[in-house]
């Protein structure tokens, strides 16, 4: 999808450094020195808007969040969501979340989010997918033993992908919703601006699940 410019943006993000970096192999196995307090870290890849991860840092201010960005339009508004919530235990990387296992040191991450990724329907681009193996591997670098990767979507297809790809890299499942906002699932659910816009449409599917410790 093609973003809008917003030429504040820019301008906005070297403004507020402290809770922003373009430059995240400068934080290499360093990220909690980002934040007020060493605590368990989090991250999503493809923050959008930045709801979600603020939203859940603002009910656990016991857990540090990081979000990770690829469009400058799109974070800058995440960014201000941020600045405007007052909020120590969150921080922004502007950079390309399908890297992430350049970003991060082994087992520095507790947990990882995916939400509404790019379903890349196409066969043929099927290895663009935040859930095909390779990424799976990627994310096993960075994160600690047993750490859960949770990950939501609208598409039924890309679902079922990723079931099968989690299970075919051996991943154990902890939960499985094919409906979440009508289960269980749902309590304590933070929802992005897109799961909302379109939630009514079909739907939301999630599963969480977890590498298993050697």
């Amino acid at each position: 999808m093609r973003v809008r410019k917003k030429p504040w943006a820019e301008g906005y993000i070297k403004t507020h450094s402290d809770l922003i970096t373009t430059n995240p192999a400068e934080h290499l196995g360093h990220w909690q020195e980002r934040f007020a307090t060493v605590q368990p870290l989090q991250i999503e890849i493809g923050i959008g808007k930045g709801q979600f991860i603020v939203e859940m840092a603002r009910q656990h201010p016991e857990i540090n969040f990081l979000g990770i960005e690829i469009q400058e339009s799109v974070i800058a508004v995440a960014l201000r969501k941020l600045v405007e919530s007052g909020l120590n235990n969150v921080q922004l990387v502007e950079t390309d979340g399908a890297n992430v296992d350049t970003l991060f040191a082994p087992g520095e991450v507790d947990q990882l989010f995916l939400n509404f990724s790019d379903p890349w329907p196409k066969t043929r681009h099927a290895k663009r997918r935040l859930t095909a193996p390779e990424f799976l591997g990627h994310y096993a670098n960075v994160l600690k033993p047993a750490g859960k990767i949770q990950f939501k979507t609208d598409n039924r297809g890309l679902f079922e992908y990723s079931l099968a790809s989690f299970n075919n890299t051996g991943l154990i499942f902890d939960e499985v919703w094919l409906d979440l906002h009508h289960s269980d699932g749902n309590v304590g659910n933070v929802q992005t601006e897109y799961e909302e816009k379109f939630s009514q449409k079909g739907p939301i599917y999630e599963l969480i699940a977890h590498f298993p410790q050697s």
